[in-house]
């Protein structure tokens, strides 16, 4: 009987917490992109250069502070044209859709990685973030019905009491 309610207690609380796999960045790791970032712009090469920008949109993309999230995103859509590579802009559009995804916008999320597996069909962590977004966009779903119904059911509630009092 325990096991079934603990089971249960599980469940509950994965439906309710974020059960990405998705990595967090912490903050000091991202200061250090930044210095290197940085310091590749005082005279490293063009490649030295966009693999610092790379590094840094990753920490940014994975990060906990959403306007950390927001620069990453906004670092990935400035450098997507200037992909030299079909795999550079395979790795940038998976970087943008674990930002959006970060951000709560989970259709443009959806897309982006949709993109990627265009690509590269059979790459791994794009269908794995494929599916987290759509488990949470099916969550989001459900939630959404479970609120629509109580607020209906505290109307109807709210009316039936009224008319009682009235007769």
């Amino acid at each position: 009987m325990e096991a079934k309610i603990g089971r249960f207690l599980e469940s509950v609380t994965s439906f309710f917490c974020s059960g990405d796999q998705i990595p967090w960045c912490d903050r000091d790791v991202i200061a250090g992109c930044e210095r290197e970032v940085a310091e590749a712009a005082k005279g490293g090469s063009e490649e030295r250069k966009s693999e610092t920008v790379m590094r840094l949109s990753w920490a940014l993309v994975h990060a906990r502070c959403p306007d950390d999230v927001q620069r990453g995103i906004a670092m990935l859509e400035a450098s997507l044209a200037n992909s030299s590579s079909p795999l550079q802009q395979k790795e940038k559009l998976y970087l943008l859709a674990v930002g959006y995804y970060r951000c709560a916008d989970y259709s443009r999320s959806r897309q982006l990685v949709v993109q990627c597996l265009e690509m590269q069909p059979d790459w791994k962590p794009a269908e794995a973030l494929k599916k987290t977004v759509e488990d949470r966009i099916a969550k989001d779903g459900v939630m959404g019905i479970g609120i629509t119904a109580t607020a209906l059911g505290l109307i109807a509630g709210g009316i039936a009491a009224a008319l009682a009092r009235k007769n």
